[in-house]
């Protein structure tokens, strides 16, 4: 244990007694609640996207957070948008991509 945190768990033992040494939950900013509206961007995600509107051929998170930010008015940074991601249960896995001009009778010989 590091000597700093055994000179506070010391001053809480003093001050609150037994009830000053249970470990007690870390502050920080709370994650933004899933609401009806950020269940959407899985309505973006799963059908993919569109190569002539959205310019892309397969999503990245820097995309979703170009489309969802004027949709929905909430700038989300690229990690948070992998957050939000993997709470609406996607993975971080790519299929692979196939030409919409493609015949699948002459890649089976």
């Amino acid at each position: 244990m590091d000597r700093q945190t055994l000179r506070d768990r010391v001053h809480r033992d003093t001050a609150e007694g037994l009830a000053g040494l249970v470990t007690r939950s870390l502050s920080g900013r709370k994650p933004m609640p899933i609401s009806e509206q950020m269940d959407e961007p899985a309505t973006i995600v799963e059908p993919g996207p569109d190569p002539e509107p959205d310019g892309v051929v397969r999503w990245r998170r820097i995309d979703l957070c170009a489309v969802v930010e004027p949709r929905f008015g909430v700038r989300y940074a690229e990690r948070s948008m992998g957050q939000l991601l993997r709470r609406l249960g996607f993975a971080r896995l790519s299929v692979r991509p196939h030409h919409p001009q493609s015949d699948p009778d002459a890649q089976a010989i």
